[in-house]
């Protein structure tokens, strides 16, 4: 399921948007909808679904897309209080901190027999290349033992 908000027209006082909502059944069966937002409240403008709907799909249309179109015009709505953002990764601490936690992760996947920098990555949320810097940044506060003997 997911729900885009597409566009905003604005005219005098009113506000009206237009959002995309897309469903997609686990048996390839999707469902694309054009809801309105307006003053007056919310309506399906169109419905296109591939295999086409019965009429008793028709009639829980309404449910499956409520809660999650509710959720989408509340969050843009003029005059709704600004949503929380959402990160994509945890939350991870910078620093000192930040380099022993990768440093216990890595030493933990080591000893499990797993990659180690999966598991820094699956961690903290960064890429490889930020992990492996990550990495090699606990080396540096003594973390982790040196990755080469230095002559």
């Amino acid at each position: 399921m997911s729900v885009r908000h597409d566009w905003v027209v604005r005219e005098g006082g009113t506000t009206t948007s237009w959002f995309d909502v897309r469903l997609t059944f686990t048996d390839g069966a999707r469902v694309e909808a054009l809801a309105v937002l307006s003053g007056d409240g919310v309506r399906i403008e169109d419905v296109r679904a591939r295999p086409p709907l019965s009429l008793d799909d028709l009639a829980v249309l309404a449910d499956w897309l409520e809660t999650p179109l509710f959720e989408a015009c509340v969050r843009d709505s003029p005059g709704a209080a600004p949503a929380t953002p959402r990160r994509a990764r945890p939350e991870w601490p910078r620093g000192r901190e930040g380099c022993r936690l990768a440093a216990q992760e890595y030493r933990a996947a080591r000893e499990q027999g797993a990659d180690p920098v999966l598991a820094v990555m699956r961690v903290t949320g960064h890429s490889r290349r930020k992990s492996l810097r990550l990495i090699g940044q606990a080396r540096d506060e003594g973390f982790l033992t040196p990755r080469r003997a230095r002559r």
